[in-house]
């Protein structure tokens, strides 16, 4: 048995530790497209401890269900030898070969970095071999068990993450560490055997639903897609000259060469290049119709109200054209596909006199070029 405040994980191998520490540094350049519910298969090495003396090498494969951003339900296959020395050249093995379910918790998932948290419960089949108990023969055992843990999975690419994880479990038993009896340390206070066990390995995420909604770009706060188009194009009469009405407003059907959208629902706030949240909706749509049309490139221009000198509004409007298309490549649209150009106040569709007006030439335009 043995107490978590005592357990410290022994790795001998110093290629391993680089490995690792070079896979880290350069996945923190990638960025996986979160989605609102996935599959996900995983792999990989585990190191089990039941002592303090370093234990031989294991591994896991798990399958797991993420029904929400944040959600996620997990069961796993694991294979560990725990070693622990009782007398000089006498070393007890255990070997396990035990399933958890778990219920598992994104805190942040929309980032490159994703703390979890899991909790569950397993079967244990378990061979104790050499015991210290002389009356705890060679047999094949099995206890259930339960347990905790905390980890983080971290992007490395558009279908893969890296998974680093730490569990402690107690079983319901306790002659799994060679001995009868136990002293506590269990979880909720248990007197039987615990023990700890540190996964290193890949996550695949095999299938994948709709883009999240959750992770905008510069917000995190959670945006619906309920954008009313209809309504919002039967407004557009009232308020724009009538020379721009034969212009194709809002992106719903497939955009010709040399059409200009004019996107009224995308807003920034004022002297900022910083998105409202009601812009979310439609831009979530405009990137849709991006994907479903993969051989269309855009310019997006950037347009401002007359209030201010034109340095900067010339400044402001270029920066608000660069955060629509820093938000479609985090929607996975090419670069290549897309342009940027600030126009300042140049070129305004309403009057600049009113409030209405000033509004509607804060805008963004998209000119299909191809």
């Amino acid at each position: 048995m043995v107490f978590l405040s005592k357990t410290k994980l022994r790795l001998n191998s110093g290629r391993f530790i680089t490995t690792a520490a070079l896979i880290f540094f350069s996945s923190i350049f990638n960025k996986a497209q979160v989605t609102q519910d996935a599959w996900v298969l995983g792999f990989g090495l585990q190191a089990p401890k039941v002592s303090v003396t370093p234990s031989g090498l294991g591994g896991y494969a798990s399958i797991q269900r993420n029904f929400s951003e944040h959600v996620g339900l997990r069961l796993s296959a694991n294979y560990g030898d725990f070693r622990e020395e009782w007398a000089e050249g006498e070393v007890t093995s255990t070997k396990s070969f035990y399933s958890n379910l778990d219920f598992v918790y994104y805190f942040s998932p929309c980032e490159w970095f994703s703390p979890f948290l899991t909790g569950g419960v397993g079967l244990n089949f378990y061979k104790v071999e050499n015991a210290e108990d002389v009356d705890i023969t060679d047999e094949n055992r099995t206890a259930s068990q339960f347990g905790i843990g905390v980890g983080s999975e971290i992007d490395l690419g558009k279908d893969w993450k890296i998974k680093a994880e730490g569990g402690f479990y107690t079983l319901m038993t306790s002659n799994f560490d060679g001995n009868w009896g136990a002293e506590g340390g269990g979880i909720f206070g248990t007197s039987t055997d615990s023990f700890l066990k540190l996964d290193l390995g890949v996550q695949w995420y095999f299938s994948k639903g709709e883009p999240s909604k959750i992770c905008q770009l510069y917000s995190g706060i959670e945006q619906q897609d309920n954008f009313d188009y209809e309504k919002f194009e039967k407004t557009i009469e009232q308020n724009i000259p009538k020379k721009l009405i034969s212009e194709k407003i809002v992106i719903k059907d497939v955009p010709q060469k040399n059409d200009k959208l004019i996107l009224l629902g995308v807003g920034f706030k004022f002297n900022s290049s910083k998105l409202t949240h009601d812009s979310y909706p439609v831009l979530y749509h405009v990137s849709k119709i991006l994907k479903e049309n993969p051989n269309l490139k855009i310019e997006i221009e950037g347009h401002c109200d007359s209030i201010g000198t034109t340095a900067v509004n010339q400044r402001i409007s270029q920066q608000r054209a660069d955060v629509i298309k820093l938000y479609l490549l985090e929607r996975d649209i090419d670069e290549n596909r897309i342009s940027a150009v600030g126009y300042g106040s140049s070129k305004p569709i309403a009057e600049n006199n009113t409030p209405e007006g000033r509004a509607m030439n804060r805008r963004i335009e998209f000119k299909v070029v191809k």
